[in-house]
């Protein structure tokens, strides 16, 4: 299998590790391989390794939904309990109506002007996000949990909500509740400065990736995080290949010391919304159904950064993709690697 592993993602992967650079992880059966290609700063000529910080983006949705999970198993919190029962500001004519569910599986229907192009040039405080909520007014024929909708906005909400519901900040939350039980050590969500970039130690700052476009140019210095939304907790996590494939280990083998926890990471991976016979929607998971192969996954990309994580369950095969450039060719993954992994 090490030898088709390799193979596979010189084909596949190495050719499109462009402006910048790529960390990869396989996991199959239990074994780990780290493929690392070009730079983490193209300028300071800094090597990829499986312990270079990268910037998640939507990555990051996993382990809110994880945490979602784990409140449900606790019977902390409902998957249909009304999103302002736990955020009284929401009151709007539309969005009361939405649940947590709907949140975590994109099917509310929310669709802010920070989800989509053309994209907004302001920043949000908590305040107008929340009349930006109120005021929301969806398209003929929608109605909370009848559509999959893709939505930043809709898992900032649930961010807000997780806070209200446990009286702290989600990084405390993802931390306490999802990564020291996993031991993933190198994995955190910083808050953002007021250049935008991660307020860490300097250490920290020095594994951290040169963000780059698909073109090759430089966005944002090291450990530049993005938002909209201007209040705390609304950044990305940073994490690296290494602590990642501990993730995937724990979603596929289920070798988790907390109970709960191995369940909750099981219950994110089940599909809850269908949208055709090829795609559903899980909690943050994608299923992707390609007849003799069904893949469990997750893309994520900024415009310096793009992310990537696919299981095949029934396989216990994953890989893990982290790139410092935007639109990073997640699909080779999917579509290439994890069937003939597979089959």
């Amino acid at each position: 299998m090490d030898a088709k592993v390799q193979k596979l993602v010189a084909a596949h992967l190495a050719p499109a590790a462009t402006s910048g650079g790529l960390a990869v992880a396989v996991y199959t059966a239990g074994h780990v391989q780290f493929f690392n290609y070009g730079r983490a700063d193209v300028a300071g000529k800094r090597p990829i390794t499986e312990d270079t910080l990268f910037n998640l983006a939507s990555l990051r949705k996993l382990f809110e939904a994880t945490l979602v999970a784990l409140g449900t198993l606790r019977g902390e919190l409902n998957l249909d309990d009304p999103v302002n029962k736990y955020v009284g500001e929401i009151n709007g004519d539309y969005i009361r109506r939405v649940t947590i569910g709907e949140l975590v599986t994109h099917t509310s229907g929310l669709l802010l002007p920070t989800d989509h192009p053309p994209w907004p040039n302001d920043s949000y405080t908590q305040a107008q996000f929340f009349e930006m909520l109120n005021a929301w007014k969806p398209a003929a024929g929608e109605e909370p949990g009848r559509q999959r909708i893709y939505s930043h906005a809709g898992y900032v909400l649930l961010q807000v909500a997780l806070e209200r519901r446990y009286g702290r900040p989600i990084h405390e939350l993802i931390e306490d509740r999802i990564l020291k039980p996993l031991g993933m050590h190198a994995t955190f969500l910083p808050e953002r400065g007021p250049d935008n970039r991660a307020i860490t130690p300097a250490e920290l700052l020095q594994e951290m990736v040169q963000g780059y476009s698909d073109q090759g140019m430089p966005l944002g210095p090291p450990g530049n995080q993005q938002s909209y939304f201007d209040f705390p907790g609304t950044g990305q996590m940073f994490s690296t290949a290494r602590d990642l494939s501990i993730f995937v280990a724990a979603c596929l083998d289920g070798k988790v010391s907390e109970p709960k926890l191995r369940e909750a990471l099981k219950m994110i991976q089940r599909e809850r919304y269908t949208v055709s016979d090829k795609f559903g929607q899980a909690m943050a998971w994608e299923n992707v159904h390609l007849g003799d192969v069904d893949i469990v996954d997750k893309p994520a990309g900024l415009n310096n950064a793009s992310g990537y994580i696919g299981l095949v369950p029934a396989r216990n095969i994953a890989i893990v993709l982290l790139a410092n450039r935007g639109e990073f060719p997640h699909e080779n993954a999917r579509y290439q690697v994890l069937p003939a992994l597979s089959r």
